[in-house]
């Protein structure tokens, strides 16, 4: 059996931790947090054990981490589990820049330590079928892939704040999305945004909605659509175009959408309200997958370096919308 420490009890940490205690092989959960009410709130409620702080948690004789606490605080917190030999799973990003996260990845390199990152999408249902469609060569050459990410509505202005921008925040799942199922390493990428909704996202240096456009060594063209305002659900689709087929993955039933075509209702709904409903299988698949990681029976399934290159992709898309050109993941990677 395995016991495992959460750090961070925010939205995304504590759906974790109701993830986690449903799973099986879970012994124990141990949690940390900066607020102690919460700690103890979320202790009670699973049945976890307490911890007054970060190094109680790390030294309590635990198997594996999760990091799940505010941005800022990942490349720290993951860098200490791993220093104890502790298997981790990190939330995306695993640092708040791209030449940050290369540093962290050079000493978890070094370590020895498995990181897994948190790109759950790489573990829903439709997703992977998508995937191992690419892989068996049916589709033929690819083209274009599409990826669509659209918020019912903004997060906290707090939160955007210190977000990094939608590029950093948002479409590093789309970013993910692109290199792992066209299995290409992107090149180059022009990146475009308005402001439509509050102006405080113009206040911060971000917008709150943008398309990128992204070249891929392979040929490939990716297409992204970022949007935080999109009230009838939360909207994430794939759709992958080869030179003799396609798939889509997304396209369900709570895909949040009228359809005109008075040939059919499709989709019916109820639509998806937001991410956490939308992949509850997905986290549930993926955390189950990093338990593997611990127990030492599988390898993770988004890496270190694969977070790193998105990082990247986020850093010369985030570029490429100041200047309002294209600009080469080189470039950026080389500044």
């Amino acid at each position: 059996m395995t016991t495992l420490g959460v750090i961070g009890l925010g939205r995304i940490g504590a759906f974790h931790v109701d993830t986690l205690s449903g799973l099986d092989g879970i012994d124990g959960l141990v949690v940390a947090d900066e607020r102690p009410d919460v700690v103890a709130a979320v202790a009670a409620k699973h049945g976890a054990k307490p911890a007054d702080s970060v190094e109680d948690l790390l030294d309590s004789g635990i198997d594996g981490v999760v990091v799940a606490a505010a941005t800022p605080a990942h490349a720290e917190l993951t860098l200490a589990a791993v220093g104890r030999g502790l298997p981790t799973f990190c939330e995306k990003p695993i640092a708040s820049t791209a030449a940050e996260s290369a540093h962290v990845a050079e000493v978890i390199a070094r370590s020895g330590v498995p990181v897994q990152v948190g790109y759950q999408r790489r573990f829903d249902a439709a997703f992977a079928a998508a995937k191992r469609a690419v892989d068996s060569g049916s589709l033929g050459h690819l083209h274009t892939v599409r990826s669509t990410t659209m918020d019912p509505a903004p997060p906290p202005m707090d939160y955007i704040k210190g977000s990094g921008g939608i590029f950093r925040d948002c479409a590093v799942h789309d970013f993910d999305v692109l290199r792992w199922i066209t299995g290409q390493n992107a090149v180059e990428v022009y990146a475009t945004g308005t402001v439509q909704g509050d102006p405080r996202f113009a206040e911060y240096g971000d917008v709150d909605t943008a398309a990128v456009v992204v070249k891929f060594d392979g040929g490939a063209l990716g297409i992204v659509s970022a949007a935080r305002y999109n009230a009838r659900g939360y909207d994430c689709r794939l759709e992958v175009h080869g030179f003799n087929d396609t798939v889509v993955a997304g396209w369900d039933q709570g895909a949040p959408m009228q359809n005109m075509d008075p040939r059919n209702d499709f989709p019916a709904g109820p639509y998806h309200h937001f991410f956490m409903d939308r992949f509850t299988e997905a986290f549930r698949t993926e955390l189950a997958a990093f338990v593997s990681v611990v127990k030492g029976e599988a390898i993770p399934g988004a890496t270190v370096a694969d977070a790193v290159e998105v990082a990247w992709l986020a850093e010369a898309a985030t570029e490429s919308l100041r200047r309002g050109t294209p600009v080469r993941i080189e470039e950026v990677r080389n500044s």
